[in-house]
């Protein structure tokens, strides 16, 4: 998180990016239905964005990557922002509220999840982040009226039916499929370096050793012994025991070494980084296509995200569609049109590609 000082920056630069017209004493820069979006708000927005940012940690206000960063977020922000005003306004139409009760219950969960029990800590905790308790309380309101107005709106009449669920399934059956784990045991021998790099016989004699040790595997001692004698690795704690590793993390090389292996077989003296290296294959667990009904609720889940981004697009197109919006700063308008145009752009380009699948 950026520290207040660069917040500061990032607020300097944001009010020299977004002029306002003279006549805009409110600094109101859209209103929604009579409901409006004022600078300080949407500024807060771009912040909070850009603080997920580490490589801006050290901007300042002239910097052209600040500048940059902040016209490729504020589309996207500014038609998020009005998308969560109709949602919020209709959340209230259908009489939803956050309670007193409801209320108190969610602050006690945040005191506890963040150790902040005491009133004085808490209230400070809210100051650093510039809130109070009314802040507090409007904020979460409005988030349970998103939420709410989605789930009994929208994912509430989403259905999948089983053809749909088994279509699926049969079309995106690697998702469904787990990887192939492999555990090893290692033993590495160090070759010691220095400033020059690495002395040739040095080098030989640390191979000839790896090479002893693998012959006295090979001729029956155990593994784990060696590994905690000789092992310059970490895992001779564990008598060099390493995994389950997922292969797909392997180096191809390595892993198609692997591959060609059986349990308890025995690499060769191999060149690594650090020196060389025996490895050992414990164990091997193939990879497993789930069946469809062990899948089920997998794919439940994945058409049930698909259908409701698809379905909460169509809905906020309908509250678009019936809302009054009035712009009053020229570049937000143009901000939010090129951020809705990319939306429906995109929407077309994947309900293309759902028909053809």
């Amino acid at each position: 998180m950026l520290k207040h000082s660069i917040a500061a920056a990032l607020l300097a630069a944001l009010a020299a990016s977004m002029p306002l017209r003279a006549e805009i004493l409110e600094q109101v820069l859209v209103k929604v239905n009579g409901e409006i979006i004022t600078k300080t708000e949407f500024e807060a927005r771009q912040v909070a964005e850009l603080r997920n940012r580490p490589e801006l940690a050290k901007v300042t206000p002239a910097s052209l990557e600040l500048q940059k960063a902040i016209a490729e977020i504020t589309p996207d922000l500014i038609l998020t922002a009005v998308d969560e005003l109709l949602l919020i306004q209709r959340g209230r139409e259908a009489g939803f509220a956050l309670g007193d009760q409801q209320f108190a219950q969610i602050v006690e969960n945040i005191r506890k999840s963040n150790k902040l029990e005491e009133e004085s800590r808490f209230v400070e905790a809210l100051q650093q982040e510039g809130l109070t308790m009314a802040d507090l309380r409007r904020n979460l309101e409005r988030q349970m009226l998103v939420q709410q107005v989605q789930r009994t709106e929208i994912m509430d009449k989403i259905s999948i039916s089983d053809e749909e669920a088994r279509a699926f399934y049969e079309q995106h059956r690697q998702e469904f499929t787990s990887p192939i784990e492999i555990t090893l045991r290692e033993i590495l021998l160090e070759v010691p370096t220095t400033d020059r790099g690495v002395n040739v016989a040095q080098d030989d004699a640390v191979r000839a050793n790896a090479e002893e040790i693998r012959k006295r595997l090979l001729a029956g001692e155990p593994f784990p012994r060696l590994a905690g004698d000789y092992s310059a690795a970490a895992s001779k704690a564990n008598g060099g025991l390493i995994g389950p590793i997922n292969s797909d993390e392997l180096a191809p090389q390595l892993r198609d070494l692997l591959a060609s292996m059986n349990v308890d077989d025995i690499t060769g003296v191999l060149r690594a980084q650090r020196g060389y290296q025996i490895l050992k294959l414990e164990s091997r667990t193939d990879a497993k296509v789930k069946t469809f009904e062990e899948a089920r609720g997998d794919i439940g889940n994945k058409i049930g995200e698909q259908k409701l981004r698809g379905e909460r697009e169509k809905y906020l197109d309908r509250l678009r569609e019936q809302a009054t919006i009035t712009w009053r700063n020229d570049e937000l308008k143009k901000a939010y049109e090129t951020a809705l145009a990319r939306r429906l752009q995109q929407s077309g380009s994947k309900a293309q590609a759902s028909t053809s699948n």
